[in-house]
């Protein structure tokens, strides 16, 4: 159960308190990127974002585009720029940071090398996975695979907090052991979850030809592994149902773990995982693994050591020959409906800072980050915290003793800003100029390594669950704590000179949305320290639920593509922050002499560019292709609906757009969803 929650797609940006007065320039919030041919009240996103939209179609190496785009592009470039400058550093000294970034950078780009090498790097593995010859042996290999940087065959493996103990760290197993985006891809056959599983049966048989199986076995090929997936995926629980903490939270013995899967031994696997000293563990679907150990004896050792060779071919096509890069791309293609392939400098960029992000992040900071930006953001998000204090206190539907415990958990929130304080090292990492493929899995293992080695220490407080340059935020409800990485916060969704209207609907709103996750419908379920524990009484948890019910209820009924509608059960806890953090963030606006204000700029009011910030944040293209894929995977709601589905519940928007009954988007008053 993954307690991170990432505000993703939006940016925020950093400003002083109510130090921004209103001599901005018109270019904030540009009249000219509206659809005036359409009312605020019948499409408030098509209102303030139609002509934009209409002169910013999909790039060809992208899936959509938006204002989340432009800055993601605006950040690669500037991680790119870093990323040259250090490869072309031949001064630099042998275990520096420049030297480390810039020769696997450099390595990744060296695509002569990797040309020649050809498959020959996987080869060497794939031989290995031939001396199986027991089931006992394929359980062996699921698991090394793991500590040697090949993929994660079969289940899910993870160190993490023990959310009902957080101070402890826990061996944690997750079902997984597919490789398509989602369950519902093996088990539906309308004509596009057939289509791309064709495409997922010739990007495994591709795959498999090239190296050097005939193309008759590597056809067989791909049935078996699809056929095993297609098995674990039935054996897998939806998202929306392993959103709930409680029901993923199963402590087990390791002796009751073996119980529970006859025909593995978990001592044995946890040895092989380098796992020493644990004697219980967390299971987040116990019945999945029931399914995984009757599988097991269901399907034949070849079949098995297929399924491997394909995790690990999965694994490595990326960073082989162009003729895996394309494979894997014609793949991706299906799903998302990207055109073009990414440049290659764009994704070697990319795998950097995922790769070895606080080595790269150092450099970044220190020409795109500034000092005064730190202190600036957490005066900022302090004085969100207090307008969240005040409509807490405010709520008409929870009593005193869980409005205690509510405003006891706000104040315990951690805001991070920007980076670590203590960078990571990487101590002992690898890194050679002429070994892409290398570099990459002794990276992998490195990772894992350093996961497993927080068993038993005290949890790190300190780290960043995203690197510096990273263009996102989020809430992670163990620690309750909210972050804000050094990517996000820059133009163009802050500049100094802007209006606090402009700086509050953006930067104000994402604070506010990180915030209410801490209240939403599963981060509300722990308390200030971070514990899995109820705080609320009965009653107050069951207004909270029925108002929640409703907000699933609005989202459902939103349309996307066709007859595909929005999950409004698996996007509940975003929506929730969207409109938590609307709402707060319009509180603390309120505030500023701005917000208190009647003095129009450009023709609009501060509560109009309010609200006209916030749509501008959500404007943008998708291809249709991965529109759907995100309604099955993606716990946010599309654009246009993160736009007007916390307006419709804000009675300030009424008044600032003129909506009246009769319009499209209008909503009773009465029927007004109010949470936080």
């Amino acid at each position: 159960m993954k307690v991170q929650r990432a505000f993703l797609f939006i940016i925020v940006a950093v400003l002083l308190i109510d130090g921004l007065n209103a001599q901005a320039p018109a270019k904030f919030i540009n009249p000219a990127d509206r659809d005036i041919s359409v009312k605020p009240g019948d499409d408030f996103y098509a209102y303030a974002n139609g002509t934009w939209i209409k002169n910013n179609p999909v790039p060809p190496k992208e899936t959509r585009w938006g204002s989340f785009n432009v800055l993601r592009d605006f950040n690669i470039n500037a991680v790119k720029s870093i990323l040259e400058k250090a490869r072309a550093n031949k001064n630099a000294a042998a275990g520096s940071v420049e030297k480390r970034v810039g020769d696997f950078y450099a390595a990744g780009m060296d695509s002569l090398t990797i040309e020649k090498q050809g498959a020959a790097p996987v080869k060497r593995v794939l031989a290995t996975l031939d001396a199986i010859r027991t089931i006992d042996g394929v359980l062996t290999e699921t698991a090394y695979m793991r500590t040697q940087g090949l993929g994660s065959p079969l289940y899910g493996f993870f160190v993490g907090q023990d959310r009902k103990n957080v101070e402890n760290m826990m061996v944690q197993f997750s079902q997984g052991g597919t490789t398509l985006p989602d369950r519902d891809y093996y088990l539906k056959d309308d004509p596009r979850s057939v289509s791309i599983r064709n495409a997922y049966a010739n990007y495994i048989s591709q795959l498999f030809k090239l190296v050097g199986t005939p193309a008759a076995e590597a056809k067989s090929n791909a049935d078996v592994v699809i056929g095993i997936e297609k098995q674990l995926a039935a054996a897998q629980a939806s998202r929306v149902e392993m959103r709930d903490p409680y029901k993923t939270y199963n402590k087990l013995s390791v002796a009751d773990f073996n119980k529970l899967t006859p025909g593995i031994n978990w001592n044995d696997a946890l040895k092989i995982l380098k796992i020493t000293g644990q004697d219980s563990i967390l299971v987040n679907n116990p019945s999945f693994f029931k399914s995984v150990a009757n599988l097991l004896q269901a399907v034949s050792v070849n079949d098995w050591k297929t399924y491997l060779k394909w995790n690990v071919l999965d694994n490595a096509a990326p960073y082989l020959s162009s003729s895996f890069v394309k494979a894997n791309f014609a793949y991706d293609q299906a799903i998302s409906g990207q055109r073009v392939q990414t440049p290659r400098w764009e994704r070697i960029s990319t795998l950097t800072d995922r790769s070895i992000g606080e080595l790269l992040g150092q450099l970044y900071v220190k020409e795109y980050f500034k000092p005064e930006a730190k202190a600036r953001m957490n005066v900022l998000v302090e004085n969100l915290r207090k307008a969240f204090a005040i409509r807490i206190k405010g709520l008409d539907w929870m009593t005193e003793p869980t409005k205690q415990k509510a405003l006891a958990k706000l104040a315990a929130f951690r805001p991070k800003v920007g980076y670590p304080d203590k960078w990571e090292n990487y101590n002992g990492l690898e890194i050679k100029r002429n070994s892409f493929f290398e570099n990459v899995r002794n990276t992998n293992i490195w990772r894992y390594n350093y996961m497993i080695s927080r068993l038993g220490k005290p949890v790190d407080r300190e780290r960043f669950g995203m690197t510096p340059p990273t263009v996102n935020a989020y809430y992670n409800a163990t620690l309750n704590e909210i972050v804000f990485p050094a990517g996000i916060l820059q133009f163009p969704f802050f500049d100094p000179n802007a209006d606090d209207a402009v700086n509050y609907g953006g930067i104000g709103s994402v604070i506010g949305h990180e915030m209410s996750h801490g209240f939403d419908d599963q981060g509300s379920k722990y308390d200030a320290d971070g514990t899995m524990r109820n705080w609320w009484t009965d009653e107050d948890r069951k207004r909270f639920d029925v108002k929640a019910q409703k907000l699933a209820e609005q989202y459902d009924a939103y349309t996307v593509l066709d007859t595909i509608h929005v999950n409004g059960k698996l996007t509940l806890g975003e929506n929730i922050g969207d409109l938590g953090g609307m709402n707060v963030a319009y509180e603390a606006f309120k505030m500023t002499p701005q917000g208190k204000s009647n003095k129009k700029i450009d023709g609009f009011t501060p509560d109009q560019r309010f609200f006209l910030s916030w749509a501008q944040v959500w404007r943008g293209n998708i291809l249709p292709e991965e529109a759907a894929k995100r309604i099955l995977t993606d716990p946010h709601s599309p654009g246009p609906y993160r736009t007007i589905g916390p307006l419709v519940n804000m009675d300030a928007w009424y008044s600032a757009f003129d909506v009246k009954p009769g319009d499209k988007l209008y909503v009773k008053p009465e029927d007004r969803i109010r949470i936080w």
